[in-house]
């Protein structure tokens, strides 16, 4: 992979721009479609994930870029399944890409890759966890993060080798909910979680799913504290995370820990809304930025660079793992002399990068269905308005602290 510390990251639009021969440049360019939600409630988390691919394009370029073309980003909003399907074929048709990145979400995600298979056109996926999205037999789909899978497996590792001890009690004895959001990120996280719980042997006393556009927070509070929880593991997106919260501080009650699966959970802004109350909360997502720097060799000069292109630090992990994906597709695009379906295919599965040997401490490896098979989240917990990385231990900057809130 690429060292990002020995790279000039430059603005290739500007430079085109600027450059004689500017018609020329333009004709040789690589078109290829950036599909985010860049409005509505997502808008934040898909723009941290383009900044992140943004930053990898423009690292590309300043070293000569794919197979000699300058790689030129087309945008597309998608907010939604049938945003997204319009604006993937919007990109294809009118804009000419040959591969598309997107997506964070997963609605959007399974929508438009459908599209880009359909048109025969690569689509990597750099951020969206549902597992269908790969498991559908589309040749066309890799995706660079880990699925929905592996969030339910290191909730639970949580669970029993960070929770349990740090209170002194059996796995076996805590109470677990799942709260989630009912679309396809919710849905699979939760799925993941409870088929995880259930092979552990591990209590659920209950699963709540509600609807993010009209969800009532009091009653599924009432009906957990019903359950006497222990621990919610909630996935949701950044408004629910609030309501969440003002919930239970208006009940008056609260688990022992909630722990979240990553999204609005990982956002410094979701903390400073909350305030003491989100002190100790847990969160499962990607890699973040407190983290050792043996295991993400690559998080710090990233953070460095991110603030030098943009002015301020990183909003959450999501770009960091988006320009690792990002990486590993263009350097493939490169060996394969552009996006040819067949050569793109095969030199996307011939990429071999071990653990720890991308900048977050992933591995690339692909497996026929697309996947990634070296991508996994980390623990994190939210310690003196800072999110920092508790576990596994080769990850970890500091130990667990057992409660949650202050005072």
């Amino acid at each position: 992979m690429p060292d990002i510390r020995r790279r000039r990251l430059l603005g290739v639009a500007a430079a085109a721009a600027a450059a004689p021969g500017a018609a020329s440049a333009q004709a040789n360019e690589l078109r290829l479609g950036a599909l985010f939600p860049f409005s509505g409630t997502l808008a934040l988390l898909g723009d941290e994930s383009f900044r992140g691919l943004e930053i990898a394009v423009e690292e590309r370029n300043a070293a000569g870029g794919v197979a000699g073309r300058a790689v030129r980003l087309l945008r597309g909003d998608a907010v939604d399944e049938a945003q997204a399907t319009g604006e993937s074929r919007r990109l294809i048709a009118a804009d000419r890409v040959a591969a598309i990145f997107g997506t964070y979400a997963s609605p959007p995600s399974f929508a438009a890759t459908q599209v880009a298979e359909v048109q025969g056109i690569a689509y990597f996926e750099l951020g969206a966890l549902s597992d269908s999205i790969t498991e559908r037999g589309l040749r066309s789909v890799f995706r660079t993060c880990p699925r929905a899978t592996e969030f339910g497996a290191v909730t639970v590792d949580a669970l029993q080798d960070v929770l349990a001890p740090a209170w002194g009690v059996e796995a076996r004895a805590l109470r677990i909910a799942l709260l989630h959001e009912d679309g396809l990120d919710g849905q699979g996280v939760a799925a993941a979680q409870e088929a995880e719980l259930r092979r552990r042997g591990l209590q659920q006393v209950e699963r709540i799913g509600y609807a993010a556009r009209s969800a009532e927070f009091p009653p599924l509070i009432q009906r957990l504290r019903g359950a006497s929880a222990d621990v919610v593991l909630h996935t949701g997106r950044q408004n629910d995370i609030l309501l969440f919260f003002r919930g239970l501080e208006e009940a008056g009650w609260r688990p022992r820990m909630v722990v979240g699966a990553g999204g609005g959970y990982s956002l410094g802004d979701t903390a400073r809304a909350i305030g003491p109350a989100f002190e100790g909360v847990m969160n499962v997502d990607v890699p973040q930025f407190a983290v050792n720097d043996t295991f993400a060799p690559g998080a710090a000069a990233f953070a460095e660079a991110y603030k030098r292109r943009f002015g301020a630090d990183p909003r959450s992990g999501h770009s960091l793992s988006s320009y690792v994906g990002a990486q590993a597709c263009l350097e493939a695009l490169h060996r394969a002399g552009g996006a040819e379906r067949d050569r793109l295919r095969a030199a996307m599965l011939a990429t071999d990068v071990p653990d720890g040997g991308a900048a977050n401490g992933w591995g690339l490896r692909f497996d026929e269905r697309g996947q990634n098979t070296r991508a996994r989240p980390l623990l994190m917990q939210w310690q003196g308005g800072r999110q920092v990385t508790i576990f596994p231990a080769e990850a970890a900057v500091t130990g667990p602290r057992g409660r949650m809130g202050v005072g």
